[in-house]
């Protein structure tokens, strides 16, 4: 539960600062994947960051953690992330 929270707490801070409130569709889309695909669909999402190995390497092991979370909560999560986001953008 604890992963769900600072994932919300860093969303939260990255759509809704101040100086950039408007939320890039490649964030979305990213952490959208990071909840809700497979481990190869994810890998390919990565990709086209060209993120150096280590990090992409990082960012798998944490998504080994997210898929042990209940498919449900992880849609709830997605849902919700939606909603923060769309006021962001306004």
């Amino acid at each position: 539960m604890r992963l769900s929270v600072c994932l919300l707490l860093v969303t939260l801070a990255l759509c809704c600062y101040r100086a950039n409130a408007v939320v890039c569709q490649a964030l979305g889309s990213e952490i959208a994947g990071f909840l809700l695909a497979g481990k190869p669909v994810f890998k390919i999402q990565l990709a086209k960051f060209k993120a150096p190995l280590e990090a992409v390497t990082a960012k798998m092991e944490v998504k080994k953690c997210v898929d042990l979370m209940a498919y449900e909560n992880r849609v709830l999560i997605t849902k919700t992330l939606g909603k923060i986001a769309e006021k962001c953008d306004r």
